[in-house]
């Protein structure tokens, strides 16, 4: 260790003269500050020096990746989920074809790539989770516990997705795929493949097309398809509403169950053993995208879904949803706001080179998220093809692409059951590194900010979480679970709450603890200092973009429908309150602040500057929790 202090010292001393960010604020030279039985500490609140606990030598170690590799395979795992598959290349098609890569890479640009390094920055600098990291501006701190409350709903919801799609692998299993026929015990007399329906008699009255099917008339608009039916009368033997929640839907709580098992053992170890797991659940999924690509490429139809993927209607550049959509898909793809990738870069060693990594892994992320469109629009052109309809009427996203577009789509190709195999497990493990990332964010958030009661039972911890998220994630699996499913991917997980806080996120470090000072750390940790346009990016530009896409989403809200169902009042009170338990955490932490402080109002107020910027640098500050981290009694030298 005496040999990194050095290290870091002579890195200071060969850039303390050098032309660069610093305002005046760098420290001086490291001078290999050991930390002893007492040390300066921030804890959230105030500037206070507190002796350690002698329990402290006991702690287990925290533990950091075996390699850099580790933890680029971790986030691009984490980043790159069922998003990039099933929302990107509808966005693209529904949003001006390439056009749509303009406004992309312009909010990349502008925020995504910025903030994305800015929380693997300030975890692998201070080398503490979500919560801890708020020691720099304690003024903020209810931004970490508002993310830790996000990661919570986040966790109990997009599992359910996984759970979808475990049982769809599992009946793909078989030789013949359950959703092609319609004489199934939970079909309907109206029941009826688009493929058949070319077959049947119809006729034209007025505006409505009427279908001979038995002997009995139909209109168009009252046929139904074997796979819508399988997936409303089958999977989700779906309710009429939320008022009636239904029974459970045994198989589903089963492959739920099967999912929460897999992401407790990809982390029960920690990171050391994650890191393994990173190696598998993330380059698979490139494997069989791969896969389905060429497979895509060589159907009939193929050339036209992908030209209608990628040609460019820039007319639509002038319509501001269009920018609005490249916001919110840019943040929720790359995970932010919800204290995963400050978790994960604070098991990196201190002088990793986070910012090139950070630049890597999102260049993978938007380059999968096109990718995945060619196999997508691939397979989409195909469907149109053989069910002769504009390809407009077959794209969709969402649970419509994965759960009624695409497995219609396998029906008519040679071996389907393998097809379908193939989909569903890429679909699993694209979201199940995901899941286990944001579950580990949440994890070392809590166990960091409560070392001594959780650290040496973290396993159990771990368990109890899963087992607690899988009990909630119950009433997302019974009859009328997707009702649930809605109010939380609409509500509590919405784009409100997420760019809610970023922008908190964003201004606590360049306007609070001072943009300057944390470039300062940057520089002591990398060795150089950063392109100056991610503090243009942190002053200015992505809180304005979230403030002005906060606002149209308000402007715009609609209240929450599914199908034709229209959720009653209470439905929308109980979604306004998920949304508002992660979000009412910043303003109300600001308020106790503020409360908690000594002498009259006005006092109070200057006294809570002192939280807003502590007077202290990056390193006082890592170093005040380094001991309360650290895995012996052993001196611990800051690097």
């Amino acid at each position: 260790m005496a040999e990194m202090s050095e290290k870091s010292k002579s890195n200071k001393e060969r850039f303390a003269d050098e032309e660069g960010e610093s305002n005046g604020l760098l420290p001086a030279a490291v001078k290999t500050p050991t930390v002893t039985a007492a040390t300066p500490a921030i804890d959230g609140h105030s500037s206070i020096i507190k002796k350690d606990n002698d329990d402290d030598a006991n702690l287990p170690e925290r533990g950091e990746w075996s390699s850099k590799i580790e933890f680029i395979f971790s986030t691009v795992g984490y980043a790159i989920g069922l998003g990039n598959v099933w929302r990107f290349p509808y966005l693209c098609y529904k949003n001006g074809g390439g056009a749509f890569l303009v406004p992309y890479l312009i909010t990349i640009l502008f925020a995504g790539v910025p903030m994305f390094f800015l929380e693997c920055a300030l975890g692998q600098y201070l080398g503490i989770g979500g919560l801890g990291v708020w020691k720099v501006t304690p003024f903020f701190k209810g931004v970490g516990y508002a993310a830790v409350i996000n990661a919570a709903w986040l966790n109990i919801y997009y599992i359910v997705i996984l759970a979808w799609c475990l049982f769809y692998f599992l009946v793909s299993l078989s030789k013949v795929l359950p959703w092609g026929t319609c004489d199934n015990w939970w079909n309907t007399e109206t029941c009826v493949s688009a493929y058949s329906r070319q077959n049947l008699t119809s006729f034209i009255e007025g505006n409505t097309t009427f279908y001979n099917l038995n002997g009995t008339l139909y209109a168009a608009a009252n046929l139904t398809d074997p796979v819508k039916e399988y997936w409303e009368r089958r999977v989700l033997m779906i309710s009429d509403g939320l008022e009636d929640i239904g029974e459970l839907r045994w198989e589903l709580v089963g492959t739920l169950a099967a999912i929460w098992f897999m992401c407790y053992f990809c982390i029960w170890k920690g990171v050391k053993w994650t890191g393994k797991v990173v190696y598998f659940t993330a380059l698979f999924p490139y494997f069989l995208l791969t896969v389905l690509l060429i497979r895509g490429v060589t159907l009939p139809g193929a050339a036209e879904g992908i030209a209608f993927y990628l040609t460019p209607d820039l007319s639509r550049l002038r319509d501001p949803e269009v920018w609005i959509d490249a916001v919110s898909q840019i943040f929720f793809s790359y995970g932010l706001g919800v204290g995963s990738l400050i978790a994960l870069g604070s098991y990196n060693q201190y002088n990793n080179n986070v910012y090139r990594q950070s630049l890597i892994v999102c260049a993978i992320n938007s380059g999968t998220s096109f990718f995945s469109g060619f196999a997508i629009f691939s397979i989409i052109g195909f469907m149109a093809k053989e069910q002769n309809k504009p390809i407009s009427e077959v794209a969709a996203s969402g649970p419509g692409l994965t759960f009624l577009a695409y497995p219609s789509a396998v029906l008519q190709l040679p071996i389907s059951p393998l097809w379908s195999c193939l989909f569903f497990l890429m679909f699993i493990t694209l979201g199940l590194d995901s899941q286990f990332c944001t579950l580990e964010g949440f994890i070392t958030a809590v166990v960091d900010e409560w070392p001594r009661l959780l650290r040496r039972r973290k396993e159990i911890f771990i368990a109890v979480v899963c087992f607690v998220s899988f009990l909630i994630g119950l009433s997302c699996v019974a009859q009328g679970g997707m009702y649930v499913f809605q109010l939380f991917n609409t509500y509590a997980c919405s784009n409100l709450v997420l760019l809610w806080l970023i922008f908190f996120e964003c201004i606590a470090i360049s306007w609070g603890f001072g943009v300057n000072r944390f470039y300062d750390g940057l520089k002591d940790m990398i060795g150089y200092y950063p392109t100056r346009w991610f503090k243009f990016c942190w002053c200015f530009t992505t809180p304005f973009i979230c403030v002005g896409v906060f606002i149209f989403y308000l402007a715009e809200f609609t209240p929450l429908t599914y199908l034709d169902y229209h959720y009653p009042w209470w439905g929308h009170f109980i979604g306004l309150l998920l949304a508002l338990s992660s979000m009412i955490c910043v303003p109300a932490y600001m308020v106790y602040i503020v409360w908690r402080q000594e002498g009259t109002l006005m006092e109070k107020l200057r006294s809570t500057m002192d939280q807003i910027r502590p007077n202290i640098t990056l390193e006082e500050i890592r170093n005040s929790h380094v001991k309360t981290l650290a895995p012996s009694s052993e001196a611990v030298t800051a690097v």
